[in-house]
């Protein structure tokens, strides 16, 4: 196993990291976040280090329609989890304040009795300008979160968007959050959403909505059953819960794990991890030249002439593409 170098400002982060200590888990998570190219370096670095020891966690993602009541959810499955001995971080992609680049919703307020927890680790992190809204950084935080010693990771999304696919793509299992409306919900949900579900979870089944749960219960689980699962092995489940009250918490953790056994077993999941890594690596190659497609001088001296050209219908896109690209490409 490689060792960590700790003469250096990433190696003394990584031990502090592996050390489980909280303070150098934030730092290590702002640095990879940071857009700095010096920061940047610090960062592969760092991941090279504690890669060795991550990747031993459940990743779980979790989403749902707004309103469904998702921090409370993750913060009674959270305080289930500790209660039972595991340690558990939550990455909450936020929405980005268009004015600081920021989160904005405020995790750890929406979520207080899990944040005073030291077994329990949330993190919001501004979704930015990433597709669908989801944090560029979110997968590294993970490996951070793993090697930190954490052993189920939450990655709560926005709502439901193309935050989803990107979400369902770097986790074991996609959790779909939904509430007692049946039939009438299900038609404001994107088929393919749904296709993403290993599990839909039917929320705020309490009182006098317990009829109207199992109800939608019943019409999810048809739903599903009609969809072609993601997995061979694996047929998607429909639970139902109270999170205000705790119900139903414990049993949708003894289907997770169930779901986990079944894909460690068959080698799907560590399949699954090896595929996203790919696909990471390809993402990052297309994120950085981007990144210095725009900020290449002569690129940057053209783009708003060809842009305007563009928008006023005197250039085709393709065009403007090809001599902007030109630009870029040309020996200096």
């Amino acid at each position: 196993m490689k060792k960590v170098n700790s003469k250096t400002t990433s190696g003394r982060m990584a031990e502090g990291v592996l050390a489980g200590e909280r303070r150098a888990l934030a730092r290590a998570i702002t640095l990879i976040e940071s857009t700095r190219r010096d920061h940047r370096s610090e960062a592969d670095v760092l991941l090279e280090q504690i890669l060795p020891h991550s990747g031993k966690s459940i990743r779980i993602g979790i989403s749902g329609v707004p309103g469904v009541g998702k921090s409370t959810f993750i913060e009674a499955f959270g305080m289930h989890l500790i209660k039972a001995g595991h340690r558990v971080a939550v990455l909450a992609i936020d929405p980005s304040s268009q004015r600081t680049g920021g989160s904005i919703l405020g995790d750890k307020t929406r979520m207080e009795l899990l944040s005073r927890q030291q077994s329990a680790f949330i993190r919001p992190s501004p979704a930015g300008k990433t597709l669908g809204g989801v944090a560029r950084r979110t997968r590294e935080a993970m490996l951070l979160c793993e090697a930190a010693g954490f052993d189920v990771i939450l990655v709560e999304t926005v709502g439901v968007g193309q935050s989803e696919t990107a979400v369902s793509e770097m986790v074991d299992m996609f959790l779909l959050l939904l509430l007692p409306g049946g039939g009438d919900e299900l038609q404001g949900i994107k088929k393919g959403i749904m296709e993403l579900a290993d599990m839909v979870v039917v929320n705020k089944a309490d009182g006098d909505l317990i009829p109207a749960a199992n109800r939608a219960a019943a019409e999810y689980h048809a739903a599903l059953g009609l969809m072609r699962p993601s997995s061979p092995n694996w047929k998607p489940a429909v639970k139902k819960c109270s999170a205000l009250q705790e119900e139903g918490i414990a049993e949708i953790w003894e289907a997770i794990g169930r779901f986990r056994e079944k894909l460690w077993e068959s080698g799907e999941i560590p399949q699954k991890r090896a595929q996203q890594a790919k696909a990471w690596m390809w993402n990052e190659i297309r994120e950085t030249l981007v990144i210095a497609f725009r900020e290449d001088p002569q690129v940057a001296a053209a783009l708003h002439q060809m842009e305007s050209g563009v928008i006023e219908g005197q250039l085709a896109p393709a065009s403007a593409a090809n001599r902007l690209l030109n630009l870029f490409l040309k020996p200096s």
